[in-house]
């Protein structure tokens, strides 16, 4: 393997600024799609504790890198995520991907303190259509989720939308954009994306193979250790995905950091064509 720095992998774009944190891979949702066959009665959530998340985030900086992603599973099944989100968002710019269907008015109190911080809250929304929305990711989603936007935006808390396509109907989307307009939410914050065929996707024949080159590495940290990339730590019938595994030791992060930028060096600078999936 070639030996470079993080700055040099960053600068010739082998490999992006975030660092991706896996909170836990448990989830209140079964998407027909989801990556990490996540649903609300998991056996193995794989959680990182609140002190391992910040200390990753916190390591992070000192490597390097530029900005955090906290993903899942459903990263406010973790009680203390509000104040999790917090500190890391004093750390690096922080983005968290959510569900937004567990935002009673006590977790949205709790939320008011991310207003004013560097912290977006990533809201999962597949189509204006209601129906449609929950047969993708189950009963009542759109409800919910139409209502904890306003009240997030209203608190002054930063909300990206992310619709997840299989095939993309241009009437939809365009509908789907109106709605987030008049929600307040910019066109520069609404991220598109295909659905990778992994996890559960893969059962279901859903989604498209990417090829190497299609889905730009940044490093993702999980219970089970580092992998690729966010779409790489999947679960099939019930067993990690291992293919792109990059490190099972993630402590010191340096040490999954150093094999990440092995393997990034020898593979050829893409273009990033699914640029979506990011």
């Amino acid at each position: 393997m070639t030996a470079i720095g993080l700055e040099t992998a960053l600068e010739e774009g082998r490999c992006g600024e975030r660092l991706w944190l896996y909170a836990t891979y448990h989830c209140n949702l079964a998407c027909i799609y989801c990556l990490t066959e996540s649903h609300p009665g998991i056996a193995n959530r794989r959680a990182l504790p609140r002190e391992r998340l910040v200390s990753l985030a916190a390591e992070a900086r000192e490597l390097g890198f530029g900005s955090l992603g906290v993903t899942g599973g459903e990263t406010f099944m973790l009680p203390d995520m509000a104040e999790t989100l917090t500190e890391l968002g004093s750390i690096l710019p922080t983005v968290a991907l959510t569900n937004a269907t567990l935002f009673t008015d006590r977790l949205l109190a709790r939320l008011e303190a991310l207003a004013g911080l560097d912290v977006a809250l990533q809201v999962s929304l597949d189509s204006p259509d209601p129906m449609r929305n929950d047969t993708l990711r189950g009963p009542e989603n759109f409800a919910k989720v139409a209502e904890a936007i306003p009240a997030l935006v209203e608190r002054g808390i930063k909300v990206r939308i992310a619709t997840t396509v299989d095939d993309q109907d241009e009437d939809e989307l365009q509908r789907l954009c109106e709605l987030h307009r008049s929600w307040g939410i910019s066109d520069d914050d609404h991220i598109v994306r295909g659905i990778v065929r992994r996890g559960r996707a893969a059962l279901e024949g859903m989604g498209v193979v990417p090829g190497p080159t299609d889905i730009l590495p940044e490093l993702t940290i999980t219970a089970d250790g580092a992998f690729l990339h966010p779409f790489a730590p999947t679960v099939r019938n019930g067993v990690t995905d291992v293919d792109l595994l990059v490190s099972r030791q993630v402590a010191p992060l340096a040490v999954a950091v150093r094999r990440f930028l092995g393997i990034v060096a020898d593979q050829p600078v893409g273009t990033d064509a699914a640029a979506t999936f990011t």
